[in-house]
């Protein structure tokens, strides 16, 4: 069963930027282009303006996330992805971008794209205080209890942080 289109409401700051748009169906992205020329050394960020801001509905928030293409060949992530457009704000969309690339700048032209914009319904929640939280199979187990890479002296999983540090001292 396939939902109908959320109608978002949006303004062209520029008025040449093209809109957001999903380059396929099922894609649950729509892509945002820069508005201005950046060069980014390795190691650099920018914040570079969409053109476009929008409104949404009480009950939805946007999210601004990377391009895997982009992480992929050029190294460039979202210092905080994914970002959060919420209901009320109504300004420019901006994206904080690094180049995390050792040795290569990476240039972006105007009307690149550089983000992802996905829109979605989010709770608005009442928090309510106990003294303790009800039993769970996770209990409190977190950051790399499930395993999926190998730790310092060949274990895996559990909270061991000392192979990320060797990885950075080893650098």
């Amino acid at each position: 069963m396939t939902r109908p289109p959320l109608n978002v409401l949006i303004r062209r700051v520029d008025p040449d930027v093209p809109l957001p748009s999903y380059e396929h169906p099922g894609d649950a992205g729509a892509d945002l282009r820069t508005t201005e020329s950046c060069e980014l050394r390795p190691g650099e960020r920018a914040v570079l303006p969409t053109g476009v801001s929008i409104a949404l509905p009480e009950g939805y928030a946007a999210f601004v996330h990377p391009r895997s293409g982009l992480a992929a060949r050029c190294g460039v992530a979202l210092v905080n992805a994914p970002g959060t457009v919420d209901a009320g704000y109504r300004g420019e969309i901006k994206v904080i971008v690094v180049n995390l690339d050792p040795r290569e700048t990476v240039r972006f032209e105007r009307f690149d794209r550089i983000a992802q914009l996905v829109v979605q319904q989010v709770e608005k929640v009442r928090f309510q205080e106990v003294a303790e939280l009800p039993e769970s199979a996770r209990a409190e187990g977190g950051f790399g209890s499930t395993g999926g890479h190998a730790a310092v002296g060949g274990t895996t999983g559990g909270n061991r942080y000392a192979a990320v540090v060797s990885d950075r001292e080893g650098q």
